[in-house]
């Protein structure tokens, strides 16, 4: 599934579109359609935690998010061997709205509940 950039992702300004497959029930491969070389494994974070945040307005604008929108919310892994010890980036949520493929990425800066870099292996057998 192919999804078009709104809010460019930190770091990645020029990628434009995105191409998203399933690896199984958790993980995701993201691709960038212009640079093939820029891609990351995505994580869905529900499976890891409670996760909750506000979509500021001008992204809901952007994305054309209404209160029956269908998003998909994924975050950046590092993946590591072991997997135990692979991180993920909470605090840059990547949203896609599967209704209409498109995408953006915001930045929790304001929360204290979340980190940059947190290790897998802390959600794990809880």
């Amino acid at each position: 599934m192919k999804f078009n950039i709104c809010v460019p992702f930190l770091g990645f300004e020029n990628v434009k579109e995105v191409e998203l497959k399933k690896i199984d029930d958790v993980f995701m491969k993201m691709t960038s359609c212009e640079d093939e070389r820029i891609a990351f494994t995505l994580i869905d974070p529900f499976v890891l935690r409670e996760y909750d945040f506000e979509v500021p307005r001008g992204v809901k604008e952007k994305l054309e998010i209404d209160e029956n929108s269908n998003l998909l919310i994924l975050n950046i892994v590092l993946i590591q061997t072991p997997i135990e010890s692979s991180v993920v980036n909470f605090i840059g949520p990547l949203i896609f709205n599967t209704d209409n493929n498109k995408a953006a990425q915001i930045i929790l800066s304001d929360s204290t509940m979340y980190g940059v870099a947190e290790k897998i292996s802390s959600f794990l057998n809880k």
